[in-house]
């Protein structure tokens, strides 16, 4: 039996790794489960998975979410440290899911010497990705890539050595305005945003779908996880995502990985690895899929994805800043504040005056840099605030 820990468990991956374990009972058990601010749902996660600790994030929560575990014998924090605590416990797979850079620290604290992360908060690597795949290598700890498309080139790259690696591709569904104007897209509200043709997520990831940054972080992500430089790194539109990624050789063969838009998939092949767990997922049928199309992302009208692979070329704390800028961004868009382009025109503006410091050598200066690149953005918005549709 697995001993899992889940970070981000009411979230969307959450969600699905709750379904995944109720198709394999008796294979995992559940050590500790993270929330965010949502005390009841967290609690209810809990008991159904007989998690043996429950962490809520948000301070305020704790009281509500003991009260909630009321008689159940599960244990309850609330605030970072629970967070951290919850993070350390002992089990053999942590999936990292917490959203955003708040998922730093607690994935950092669950590492330990035979310990696998699942990991699908990219905003690990973004943030600090030197410091975090140095610090798992000399803690001896096995990365998993969760996220689809990550996890697409893991399964790939074990075709050959990577020495044999000539380039690695991405690709995007192009989100809710890929055939849209540039007109038409600034004038995008957020619910026209928040409509993604083929994945159901968070607000947050949905909105960088629409945008091309996320595409732009998981460039950033596969740089750090799979040691390819940025001239080696590209994405492609595939509006259909069934292809996830490839990995071209320096042969000529081309190695990809397919499967339907379902992130039980990949999280299934985490959670089993390198075992296969037999799955509900829907199967791919390529007759009646009928065709697979590709194009050239538009850099003119989705400028995030060049800001991104900029900063990544840049190096530094370039990719930590972009992460921080569009977090505040993001949240800002959201609540109506800022227009569609008003978005990266203050990710770019932070980009300029913060952009040149030095890579972050730990938890904490990440989370300096961060801090200073929020409030920095947070300035910045104001000026951005006419593009707001």
């Amino acid at each position: 039996m697995i001993r899992l820990s889940l970070l981000g468990a009411t979230g969307s991956i959450g969600q699905s790794v709750e379904k995944l374990l109720a198709d394999v009972p008796g294979r995992f058990a559940v050590e500790a489960v993270v929330g965010g601010r949502d005390a009841v749902a967290l609690a209810e996660v809990a008991r159904r998975l007989k998690a043996k600790f429950a962490a809520i994030a948000d301070p305020a929560g704790g009281r509500a979410l003991a009260e909630a575990l009321g008689g159940s014998g599960i244990a309850s924090g609330a605030g970072p440290s629970a967070v951290l605590e919850a993070a350390a416990r002992e089990a053999d797979m942590v999936v990292s899911a917490i959203v955003g850079v708040a998922g730093l620290a607690p994935t950092v604290a669950a590492f330990g010497k035979g310990r696998r992360i699942a990991l699908a908060n990219k905003e690990c690597l973004v943030a600090a990705g030197a410091f975090f795949m140095g610090e798992a290598e000399r803690r001896g700890v096995e990365l998993l890539p969760m996220d689809s498309e990550h996890n697409a080139i893991f399964q790939a790259l074990s075709a050959a050595p990577g020495k044999a690696v000539e380039k690695v591709t991405l690709t995007a569904s192009g989100g809710p305005f890929r055939c849209k104007s540039r007109e038409e897209i600034a004038r995008a509200t957020p619910a026209d945003a928040l409509k993604h043709p083929n994945w159901s997520m968070g607000a947050k990831i949905t909105i960088d779908s629409a945008t091309l940054m996320n595409k732009g972080l998981e460039l950033i992500e596969a740089h750090y996880l799979f040691a390819v430089g940025p001239d080696r790194l590209d994405a492609v539109v595939h509006p259909e995502s069934i292809i996830h990624g490839l990995v071209s050789f320096v042969d000529g063969s081309v190695v990809a990985g397919l499967a339907v838009p379902d992130m039980c998939v990949p999280i299934a092949h985490c959670l089993a690895y390198p075992d296969r767990l037999s799955t509900t997922s829907r199967r791919l049928d390529l007759v009646e899929l009928g065709r697979l199309t590709f194009e050239a992302p538009d850099r003119a009208r989705f400028p995030a994805l060049k800001l991104a692979h900029d900063a990544m070329a840049a190096g530094g704390a370039a990719t930590t800043v972009l992460n921080a800028a569009n977090e505040m961004a993001v949240a800002a868009f959201l609540d109506g504040r800022v227009g569609f382009y008003g978005l990266t025109d203050t990710v770019a503006a932070v980009l300029d005056l913060m952009g040149d410091r030095p890579a972050p050598q730990s938890v904490e200066e990440a989370l300096a840099i961060d801090a200073e690149a929020r409030a920095l953005a947070g300035k910045l918005l104001p000026k951005f605030a006419a593009k707001a549709s």
